[in-house]
């Protein structure tokens, strides 16, 4: 349904223009020619035939084009707010209809001042500010959903190599722009209204997920903004495309053979990705003097409590740093002994019956691959039972006789989907799969690709900023 739908859009819309080319003047079918399509426009418009130039530059082309075609159709005598706005909203159906109308005549270069004269035309101050915001939310609108989007660095998940506070541009050209799949929301917001609260969004209309051509596929380490696939359940219950969220490195994708074995991770029985950046957990013992905290919050070093411990800020202390950070610690006077944190914690699928897995011990298991055909047993149903019934929405049922998917018992399933295993590089303080799982290929929004500013909440005055960090592309 939706590539018919995009095919009338493109077919119709061009179409449109075909026959205003035709009443300027010009031949139709250079309506269809990308560039050269834009450089007759600039010649029907009076705009600098240069602008075309800057149809290859990201972002930029796409104010280049709109403001070429909303003035193509000035000349045309299309200049009411009704008009510009189904002329962007819905053009497949209004260019033929104005192509077909003989009322509609081509009046000349709508950029120049004789046609000012010739054809004047107020806007109102009213008209003026709704031209503007509807130009502007179309634009990042688009921009937002198929160029590049901004996003937030709110926890120290992926310390040191993102820092609470940088703000970088996520690129949904690089896998391919993701078609909305909940089109009907507010502008600017993700899942929930400012201010007032509440869904920012309607499920009246919901397209099944499909995904533009990209520049690349998704390759192991790279570092990948995604939906939260929990927030599939209860309470929040939010479809694919506006669940939180998160950002973290792919160190496993389909196929890779996964492993973790006392904190040290292995990709296909071999190290993976490694960098003086990553950041494990140490339990920190002092003479009794205690950690400076004030020299902890300087070096920017996250600290707490052993959770074992449940005292506030008692030894020993829980920090979360780098080797060469831990190796600084070593000397200081007062520190008596660091040992590794053993983060204990249960781990996907958090089956403690038969996996009595945890952060820093699991696996071996193979990450789902599109195609793969997987056994559906008692003991590997807890690894796949949310790929089957959620994420690929099948109907599961154990009975006593065997399991059943959609009413039809079976000991295998065909994966549907590509799967990833998303971990944070602050190994020992990030909610990652071994929390949640295989991260769907459906809920992945983009690839992080520089921070555009960084801000230190803890600076001073003159060093809230982190200049080194702007622009710095993402590793």
């Amino acid at each position: 349904m939706w590539y018919t739908f995009f095919a009338v859009w493109i077919v119709g819309s061009l179409y449109g223009l075909w026959l205003l080319f035709r009443k300027a003047g010009k031949e139709g079918w250079e309506a269809i020619v990308p560039f050269y399509r834009e450089y007759v426009m600039a010649q029907l418009t009076a705009r600098p035939t240069w602008w075309v130039l800057l149809l290859i530059v990201p972002i930029v082309n796409i104010f280049v084009f709109y403001g070429l075609y909303l003035d193509l159709l000035k000349g045309f005598g299309k200049r009411r707010f009704w008009e510009t706005m189904v002329a962007i909203l819905l053009p497949f159906i209004f260019l033929p209809l104005w192509g077909h109308d003989p009322n509609v005549k081509y009046l000349g270069q709508a950029n120049t001042e004789s046609f000012r004269k010739q054809y004047p035309y107020q806007k109102s101050t009213v008209r003026e500010w709704a031209d503007a915001i509807l130009f502007a939310t179309v634009a990042a609108t688009l921009i937002r959903g198929f160029l590049l989007e901004a996003y937030m660095i709110p926890t120290g998940s992926m310390e040191r190599r993102l820092l609470v506070g940088d703000f970088l541009f996520v690129s949904k050209l690089n896998y391919g722009p993701r078609i909305p799949m909940t089109p009907l929301a507010f502008p600017f917001a993700h899942h929930t209204m400012p201010v007032t609260g509440g869904k920012a969004y309607s499920e009246l209309i919901h397209l099944s997920y499909h995904r533009l051509p990209g520049f690349q596929a998704l390759k192991r380490n790279d570092v990948v903004v995604f939906n939260l696939p929990t927030e599939a359940d209860a309470p929040y219950n939010r479809p694919v495309d506006k669940r939180e969220n998160y950002i973290k490195r792919a160190v496993g994708i389909p196929g890779d053979k996964v492993e973790m074995e006392e904190g040290v991770l292995h990709i296909n029985n071999q190290a993976p990705y490694d960098s003086d950046d990553l950041q494990q957990g140490y339990l920190v013992y002092t003479d009794g003097s205690g950690l400076d905290v004030k020299r902890l919050l300087d070096k920017r070093i996250e600290y707490a409590s052993d959770p074992a411990n449940g005292l506030p800020f008692a030894e020993p202390y829980l920090i979360y740093v780098t080797k060469d950070e831990i190796d600084e610690i070593k000397q200081w006077t007062n520190v008596k002994s660091v040992l590794p944190y053993d983060n204990a914690g249960s781990a996907f699928p958090h089956d403690n019956m038969t996996r009595k897995w945890d952060f820093h011990n699991f696996g071996p298991f193979v990450v789902p691959k599109q195609g793969d055909e997987v056994i559906i047993d008692k003991e590997s149903l807890p690894l796949y039972r949310r790929i089957v019934s959620i994420y690929e929405g099948n109907t599961l049922e154990e009975r006593a006789d065997g399991i059943y998917i959609n009413g039809i018992k079976t000991n295998t399933y065909t994966i549907k989907m590509n799967y990833y295993w998303m971990m944070g590089d602050n190994r020992d303080n990030s909610a990652d799969s071994r929390e949640f799982g295989f991260v769907p290929e459906d809920h992945i929004v983009g690839k992080a690709l520089f921070t555009w500013m960084s801000y230190d909440k803890d600076g001073s005055f003159l060093s809230k900023i982190r200049w080194e960090r702007i622009f710095k592309g993402i590793k």
